[in-house]
């Protein structure tokens, strides 16, 4: 097993703390009242800039320090954050990320310039004045004065060094309130056998002698203050002893303190001379009390952090063990001794919990991929100069996470072309009677064995007329051919089609919507599409839950046989003796509705004479429905899919295979392919009755 490579580990971590601070600098745009967003983002600089310098990462340290020491006057209020400085702030969030992931590339003109156009926001009385000249710490006090100050003692958990924060670094921010004098307590050092490299183990005392009020200490330590105790004094008028430069250690031997043994510290903003020490005793009561002997800290134990790869090998192992225990299972039940099928019956029964538990493992909630697109549309809103307001529903929704991977493209299609040809600009939405900010919803719903997931707009839907001239100037159809709505918007998912009048770098090109039918279909799934003029267009993708292993009917057609989704099921029927007879017409009568169905047989040239008593599954996609008839409907089956080599490529109607308990193969159809198919016939039987 190969080593964890830390710097590995934190790049996995920091792009999590970019999620957070993307999502909450574009919420702060629209709540910039809100004292927790300010919070939440400064949070997150905090950390990444403490891990950063942890794992050497020290241009991104430095430029996180400046980042947020401007934008510290945003947490003190002292600015409002508008749209302008959240843009600056989003940008220097892509520079920060970028030092991280590609350092080599990254250029430094490039982190100044968006420091700069930070500084003009954030002080824009003070445009000539750099950001760390702006946020220094007031001159100290002569040393002969005399000033109120405090009395801080400071205990840190000992795992605070692992979750990224640096004591010196809130040590540091405390200085710039006001001269400080610490002393570092070390009576709770162990032996070096007994001490954990990555645990704190010093505590602090130090006076502070600066007029601050307390909220200004606790602002200091607001994002640890989970992780530690902090005692707090006033200190009344007494000597400032002018400090050393920032945690230098006295050369002098010091004065010894009562119950400590450790060597003397000073911090201060800036150096001075030194000057005697005043000798300082920390409260008893501020000493936390000793954990129970053989306590453990379960912070951070509730989730395991596991590589992608890993969870698709043991899917891979997890189907391999299924497809066994199928075999041992029609083995058992070909015998009569009683206890090998007692067995068997235990092997499947723990084998389809342990497919369900790794089958959990690797849902994730699609919130996690909606909060990309917050950026996205906040750039095409800013870019195309049309105001967008972004909701999404369902964020706890779970998918798995292949599916998770292969659904961002399709929606960053969907969600550029509702920007760009569906919201209408400003002025035409407010001759419309409309709002002027336009209005997508992104929203994910489970349904039964799949998984919804719509794209709507509020925009002015489609035209269907430039859908059919287009399509008619391309030679897809003919003039004056009798189609419906939706076979005409059917048409924006043929390659190269594009109703677009001019090219941009956002449309134009037709290579959008057929790039995400055809991932959708790759997805198994379906892509459904519903517009009402001058109110909008709705895009509904219809999604399985997995691409590893699936609930089918096993059916048989002739000597095959073949798995369909049980989710795209509807019902079984018998095919009657009236349906026989009307081979021609190719239409089943489900209790009043026509429903149009396939020979299997046919479809698959199948030899030898089809069964007396033939079986029709009825199928559906979306709103439409198809029978499919075969010889033998042989029950359920747990289907594991395997894909299907390059060389069959061009064989549309399976979607893939799987090996059944016999050892065999068997083919996955393609419900999506199958229903397209039985269309097309329905359209050239409508063509041949109409000639």
């Amino acid at each position: 097993m190969s080593a964890i490579d830390p710097t590995e580990v934190f790049r996995q971590e920091a792009s999590e703390l970019f999620e957070v601070l993307e999502g909450a600098l574009l919420d702060l745009g629209q709540r910039p009242d809100d004292r927790e967003l300010v919070d939440s983002a400064f949070r997150a600089l905090h950390t990444i800039k403490g891990s950063g310098a942890m794992f050497g990462f020290d241009k991104v340290a430095s430029f996180t320090h400046e980042f947020e020491t401007a934008f510290d006057r945003v947490r003190k209020g002292e600015i409002k954050p508008t749209q302008e400085l959240i843009s600056v702030a989003l940008a220097a969030k892509d520079y920060i990320r970028a030092l991280i992931e590609d350092p080599q590339s990254t250029d430094d003109i490039i982190g100044e310039g968006i420091l700069d156009d930070l500084k003009r926001f954030v002080f824009p009385d003070q445009p000539a004045a750099p950001v760390a000249e702006i946020a220094e710490a007031p001159p100290l006090a002569p040393a002969e004065s005399k000033q109120a100050g405090w009395h801080l003692y400071l205990e840190f958990e000992s795992h605070i060094l692992r979750n990224g924060s640096n004591p010196l670094d809130l040590l540091e921010d405390l200085c710039k309130l006001g001269p400080c004098f610490v002393v570092p307590v070390t009576d709770g050092i162990p032996f070096l056998d007994e001490m954990e490299p990555e645990d704190c183990y010093l505590k602090w005392d130090v006076k502070l002698h600066a007029a601050c009020d307390k909220d200004a200490i606790d602002d200091v330590f607001m994002f640890v203050s989970d992780e530690m105790k902090l005692t707090l004094s006033p200190l009344e008028h007494v000597e400032t002893p002018a400090p050393l430069p920032l945690f230098q250690l006295l050369d002098e031997e010091p004065a010894p303190v009562a119950g400590m043994t450790a060597p003397v510290v000073q911090v201060a903003a800036a150096p001075v001379a030194a000057q005697p020490v005043a000798k300082a005793e920390p409260k008893a009561e501020s000493k936390p009390e000793p954990k129970p002997e053989g306590k453990r800290d379960d912070r951070g134990i509730a989730t395991v952090r596991v590589q992608a790869e890993r969870l698709d090998e043991l899917m891979d192992r997890v189907g391999e063990l299924v497809i066994a225990q199928a075999r041992l299972t029609q083995l058992a039940s070909s015998g009569s001794d009683l206890s090998i099928k007692m067995i068997a019956e235990e092997i499947e029964r723990l084998a389809s919990s342990l497919r369900d538990t790794t089958m959990g493992a690797r849902m994730v909630p699609i919130g996690s991929l909606f909060g990309r697109f917050r950026r996205l549309i906040h750039d095409l809103s800013r870019d195309l100069s049309k105001p967008v307001d972004f909701v999404t529903t369902g964020e706890d929704t779970e998918l798995d996470k292949t599916m998770i991977e292969c659904l961002a493209d399709p929606l960053v299609h969907l969600i550029r072309n509702a920007i760009d040809h569906g919201i209408e600009d400003t002025a035409t939405r407010s001759a419309n009677g409309k709002t002027e900010q336009g209005r997508i919803e992104l929203a994910a719903v489970h349904s039964g064995a799949q998984v919804l997931v719509t794209v709507k707009d509020n925009g002015g839907g489609l035209n269907t007329a430039r859908i059919r001239a287009k399509a008619e100037e391309q030679g897809l159809i003919a003039a004056g051919a009798v189609l419906t709505d939706h076979e005409i918007h059917q048409f924006l998912f043929h390659p190269g089609f594009s109703t677009a009048q001019t090219i941009s770098a956002l449309s134009g090109r037709g290579v959008g919507m057929d790039v995400v039918k055809r991932t959708i279909e790759n997805m198994r799934g379906t892509i459904d599409l519903s517009t009402r003029p001058g109110q909008g267009t709705t895009v509904t993708l219809r999604l399985p839950l997995t691409l590893a292993i699936i609930e089918g009917l096993l059916i048989r057609v002739g000597e095959g046989r073949y798995i369909i989704p049980l989710s795209a099921v509807e019902e079984c029927i018998e095919l009657t003796a009236e349906d026989e007879r009307s081979r021609g017409r190719n239409f089943l009568n489900v209790r009043g509705n026509l429903v149009p169905f396939l020979r299997l047989r046919e479809i698959m040239t199948a030899s030898g004479t089809p069964d007396r008593h033939q079986k029709t599954i009825i199928i559906s996609t979306g709103e439409t429905h198809v029978g499919l008839v075969a010889d033998q409907i042989i029950g359920n089956h747990q289907t594991v899919i395997k894909s299907l080599s390059k060389l069959h490529s061009d064989v549309t109607i399976f979607s893939g295979a799987t090996i059944l308990g016999d050892g065999t193969a068997a083919l996955i159809l393609d419900v999506a392919q199958l229903v397209m198919l039985a269309q097309t016939k329905v359209e050239k039987q409508h063509i041949s009755e109409a000639a």
